[in-house]
């Protein structure tokens, strides 16, 4: 995956190590072809594991956390081709789509590698250098048409999914921080996902936890992290960014400053 700004409409990645630097935040549906190695997603609620020749949908407006590893030949290669709402709408209109239904499918949902649309896939190897090149732009939207139509026949149910154009609705804000908390985004994003602005999340949030957003995270991460070392065996290197910490020193200076230990001492 890669930035929210300036994403292709069709995006090639190519890993010769293994990646933790998965993006956090999905902001819009995408098609994903793997086409070696593996791939392994959490969502906060349900791991995924997709390999070589699969191929799976990814709705937007979830929070993930991507480890590329390679495959025997050394590398992790994968196509991706997002569909932003501008698109969307636009195709609606075209193909006289009515608006979705407010649905909350998995994150992720494998499609069938034989189907039509695993072809057309397999297919897009072909155009990578193409696409770099005069009218690309143009190529792109032809290409990225025909996909949304493809997946539309192979999947049919997920045009209540992909035309639901609204911005999400406002959800149990305790339940969902609960199982998200280790993710690292902005707070407004967290505001954003329970269907709230970033000032009536953050007077619900100290409603229900009696603490601001910051330093429930903080806290409910440093416990997690001390659960996993000393009860797990963990070492601080292998869990602070499956935490939502940034770096290392971070996690270390924020981990002793509430258990007055750092993190390397503690033992079982």
């Amino acid at each position: 995956m890669s930035t929210e700004n300036n994403r292709p409409a069709i995006q090639y990645s190519c890993y010769f190590s293994r990646s933790r630097a998965g993006e956090q935040f999905v902001p819009e549906h995408a098609v994903s072809y793997i086409l070696s190695g593996n791939i392994e997603i959490n969502d906060g609620a349900s791991n995924y594991v997709f390999k070589e020749g699969d191929l799976y949908f990814c709705r937007r407006n979830s929070l993930a956390k991507f480890t590329k590893l390679t495959g025997a030949g050394g590398e992790f290669r994968s196509i991706s081709i997002f569909f932003d709402q501008d698109v969307l709408r636009s195709f609606a209109l075209e193909y006289n789509y009515g608006p979705g239904k407010n649905l909350r499918p998995p994150s992720f949902l494998p499609i069938a590698t034989d189907s039509v649309l695993g072809s057309y896939m397999e297919s897009l190897k072909a155009y990578e250098d193409a696409f770099k090149g005069p009218g690309a732009e143009n190529l792109l939207a032809v290409k990225r048409k025909e996909a949304l139509l493809l997946l539309l026949q192979t999947r049919p149910e997920l045009k209540d999914v992909l035309f639901d154009l609204s911005e999400p609705g406002k959800i149990d804000i305790e339940a969902f921080m609960q199982q998200h908390y280790h993710f690292n985004v902005e707070i407004k994003k967290f505001a954003y996902l329970t269907g709230r602005s970033l000032s009536t999340f953050k007077r619900d949030f100290e409603k229900v936890f009696h603490e601001t957003p910051s330093r429930w995270l903080v806290s409910k991460r440093l416990q997690e992290a001390y659960h996993l070392i000393k009860d797990k065996g963990k070492i601080a290197s292998d869990i602070y960014l499956d935490l939502g910490f940034e770096d290392l020193s971070h996690f270390s200076f924020a981990f002793k400053k509430q258990y007055g230990v750092a993190p390397s001492l503690l033992t079982a």
